[in-house]
């Protein structure tokens, strides 16, 4: 069961992590980070791991690359500047790279 403190930390990573995120997409993204498939990691990396999701899902056409037939490795990568533009609109200092997420 998730701790309180936990929900709070990852709150505050996330505040850090996309501090002009709009307000949709961090109650999107903290939802994510607080799903229990995620509930293991530190909070940097459930931060980290939810924002990166739902950038890809709510920001790119990669679901509907993969509808179209593309394996999850090649969706990913026809999709890694629109994540990274999205994360640099949301104030977030890091980006994925070729072999990342």
């Amino acid at each position: 069961m998730q701790t309180r403190g936990k929900s709070k930390e990852v709150k505050r990573r996330l505040r850090e992590l996309v501090p002009q995120a709009t307000m949709e997409d961090f109650l999107a993204i903290e939802e994510i980070a607080n799903a229990g498939h995620l509930r293991h990691l530190p909070p940097s990396i459930r931060a980290w791991q939810a924002t990166t999701t739902h950038a890809r899902h709510a920001h790119t056409d990669y679901d509907d690359l993969l509808s179209d037939g593309y394996d999850h490795d090649s969706a990913r990568h026809f999709v890694l500047d629109d994540i990274n533009a999205k994360l640099l609109e949301w104030g977030c200092k890091e980006k994925l790279g070729n072999s990342e997420e």
